[in-house]
């Protein structure tokens, strides 16, 4: 079985992963740090938690350059030293940290990357390389935490996609409720993406 690619990313009942005006002094956009609260729960045995260390399970990361810049590179090992593959439009001339590499074309980043997790998965951070491997036809499914805030604007995970309808098929749906914390509430949604 060849591995898998899974986009893993957090966006608001609208549609955004960054709020406006995200940046290097605030990689999550105003208001944007909304979408990561429920990672306060990420050590509870319950949903969130699960769901938390299921990511931390996969084996290669797929990251656009502008998320993995904003970042700060997660230090060069997103987790447990596992290959990190950087879809960007141009590769730098630079010396790369551990195990990153930079890929231009989205076929040629996510081959090494399903090589590299055997019959695992590789995980897709950034609304750019989601978006590209979409276009490709490279993601296997989408994992997306949906959390009940309108953001109201900044950076949309499903921008600048082909016209062509994505089929989905819902394989998994977990939701988290917190009475003392609405602040945690989030819907954790796992979509396999239909062949064309």
């Amino acid at each position: 079985m060849t591995g898998r690619i899974r986009v893993d990313m957090t966006s608001s009942s609208d549609g955004y992963v960054a709020g406006p005006d995200d940046g290097p002094d605030a990689p999550l956009g105003t208001g944007g740090f909304r979408l990561v609260n429920w990672l306060d729960k990420r050590a509870d045995p319950g949903p969130s938690g699960d769901v938390y260390a299921q990511a931390l399970s996969t084996r290669a990361l797929i990251s656009g350059r502008r998320t993995y810049e904003l970042a700060g590179r997660w230090g060069g090992d997103h987790h447990d030293g596992v290959p990190i593959f950087v879809l960007t439009h141009e590769v730098p001339d630079e010396t790369l940290p551990g195990t990153v590499r930079y890929v231009t074309d989205p076929a040629e980043c996510a081959a090494p990357a399903q090589a590299a997790v055997g019959d695992g998965v590789a995980m897709v951070h950034g609304a750019g390389a989601t978006q590209a491997l979409l276009r490709a036809g490279e993601v296997d499914e989408l994992e997306l935490h949906v959390v009940p805030v309108l953001l109201g604007g900044g950076r949309r995970l499903f921008d600048h996609l082909a016209a062509e309808h994505v089929e989905l098929e819902l394989v998994r749906q977990l939701r988290t409720r917190d009475v003392d914390d609405p602040g945690q509430h989030v819907l954790h949604l796992r979509f396999r993406v239909l062949p064309a």
